[in-house]
């Protein structure tokens, strides 16, 4: 399979910089939109045919391979299948944006403390969306943090933007912060956030170079982190579907594909280069 189109030198280095030294390099990505197709039930998420075969053959040369998620670390560990794949013994799942780890190696999940105002905010969510008139918001309680997703409704952006301050508002006073997506509103624990969750992992596995792919606004943060750490030396390859859209994580891609299937192409291209090198 032929390179993909590298939109920047920066990822032309990334890219090249894996492929010469794949033991010292990360591969993170986030699930639903990046791995998994969206769809409107967030509980019917699988990943793309081929997903997991890649990441697979990648976990074999790379230094670690890791989904990055804003779900809990035990559902997107069970929707991916992960478990039953028997070449992916290595991975990481970052759940709520790195506040939880699952790893297959041990099977377990460890996770930092959960702030109070998730368990107050919970209590008080659906009388303030009955209260705007939208109590048919499909809310999603992840444990660590509640998603409100308008996707379902009749008027979906309408829903988003109405909810998007009084949300803010909830989110603030109780020390959440309110972090927007694609048609969906979560509030979650302050500090916690994919670039935040990338740092760790790079700083763990003393990584010289990652590939990060996503989709969604919440991936803002990664690609933020990874430009910072491109200018401490870190050799990196960002890659954006636009499953949602996301004009500005388009923007700030070295590579640009139109959905999940795209990003399988580009970790099997990948793989291909790596084996090819020998």
């Amino acid at each position: 399979m032929s390179t993909p189109e590298l939109k920047t030198v920066a990822g032309r280095t990334g890219w090249e910089a894996i492929i010469a030294d794949p033991g010292s390099a990360v591969l993170g990505t986030d699930f639903d939109g990046t791995l998994s197709p969206l769809v409107s039930d967030p509980a019917m998420s699988r990943p793309t045919e081929g997903a997991l075969d890649a990441l697979a053959r990648l976990s074999r040369s790379l230094r670690q391979v890791a989904i990055v998620t804003g779900r809990p670390a035990l559902v997107a560990t069970e929707l991916s299948g992960a478990t039953a794949h028997g070449g992916l013994g290595s991975l990481v799942v970052l759940g709520h944006y790195g506040l939880e780890r699952w790893d297959a190696t041990t099977g377990s999940v460890t996770s930092d403390p959960v702030p109070a105002g998730v368990e107050t905010a919970r209590a008080r969510l659906p009388e303030l969306l009955a209260s705007l008139g939208h109590p048919d918001a499909f809310i999603e309680d992840k444990g660590a943090s509640l998603a409100v997703h308008t996707r379902r409704m009749d008027a979906p952006d309408e829903a988003f933007q109405e909810l998007r301050g009084p949300l803010g508002g909830l989110a603030e006073g109780v020390g959440l912060r309110l972090e927007p997506g694609n048609l969906v509103l979560e509030l979650r624990p302050p500090g916690v956030d994919k670039g935040v969750a990338l740092r760790r992992l790079v700083g763990e596995t003393g990584a010289r170079s990652v590939l990060y792919a996503g989709d969604d606004l919440g991936d803002l943060a990664a690609f933020a982190a990874i430009d910072a750490m491109r200018a401490d030396g870190l050799n990196a390859v960002l890659v954006a579907a636009r499953s949602s859209g996301a004009a500005e994580l388009i923007e700030a891609a070295d590579i640009v594909v139109d959905d999940p299937a795209g990003v399988v192409t580009v970790f099997i291209a990948l793989a291909d280069a790596i084996a090819a090198r020998g």
